[in-house]
């Protein structure tokens, strides 16, 4: 299942110029933080180590300088930005999700710093809404140096992604976030009042301070909350 896809449009590796273009993009924002977001997020953490120190702060700075709302000089990171692709090549990043599991998966040749560049601009393109929270995911991405697994996914998530990022909750949030409160999900959505009850509930039987596993309190308790906001509006 495609969860977010960008499709960047870059200069060949023979090519005497340097220019990165954005094409057909899927990247929703909600449940926060958003596929879309942890998408552009991934493609910077896979290929942050291959930049040049230089161009790593280039980048941050770029960043920064989107998420403020800057106008942008060309070029960047030795790249001009453009909205013409005639004559580039193509490149489609995709996050992928299989059960609750998730891959980043990559079609064409683009080099680390054109879909890092690529990436950073489509966040400064997202809606105002969504954008800070994309850009506090890329600059998390910046420093990541482990594995591209979901470890990666958790990370940029931040304490809040563990039941946002679930693919069974961006695919049904309602039966996702009736599930985890042990109601039926072929049913309708309960009342108010026994929301609210359920969730008080089971948010004393997720505290460790009644018994609660300690290590998975936290995640728990942010699956409930968010439930909970699903439900109730």
């Amino acid at each position: 299942m495609i969860l977010a896809e960008l499709e960047v449009f870059h200069s060949r590796p023979y090519s005497p110029t340097r220019r990165v273009a954005i094409g057909r993009r899927e990247l929703p924002c909600e449940p926060a933080p958003g596929f879309g977001p942890l998408l552009l997020g991934g493609i910077v953490a896979i290929g942050i180590d291959e930049l040049e120190p230089e161009l790593q702060s280039d980048l941050y700075r770029l960043a920064l300088q989107l998420d403020d709302g800057r106008r942008i000089p060309q070029p960047r990171l030795r790249h001009r930005f453009q909205a013409d692709h005639i004559g580039l090549g193509r490149t489609k990043a995709m996050l992928v999700g299989e059960g609750d599991s998730f891959d980043f998966d990559f079609e064409g040749s683009g080099s680390a710093v054109q879909m890092a560049l690529a990436a950073v601009y489509a966040a400064g393109q997202l809606p105002m809404s969504a954008r800070p929270r994309a850009f506090a995911i890329v600059r998390k991405a910046m420093r990541w140096r482990g594995a591209i697994d979901d470890a990666l996914i958790s990370y940029l998530s931040g304490p809040d992604g563990a039941p946002s990022w679930s693919v069974s909750a961006f695919a049904d949030p309602v039966a996702w976030a009736l599930g985890v409160f042990g109601f039926d999900p072929d049913t309708e959505v309960p009342a108010r009042r026994e929301v609210q009850r359920t969730f008080r509930k089971q948010l004393r039987t997720a505290h460790p301070d009644h018994g609660g596993d300690t290590d998975e309190a936290g995640h728990r308790i942010a699956e409930l909350a968010e439930a909970r906001r699903i439900l109730l509006g």
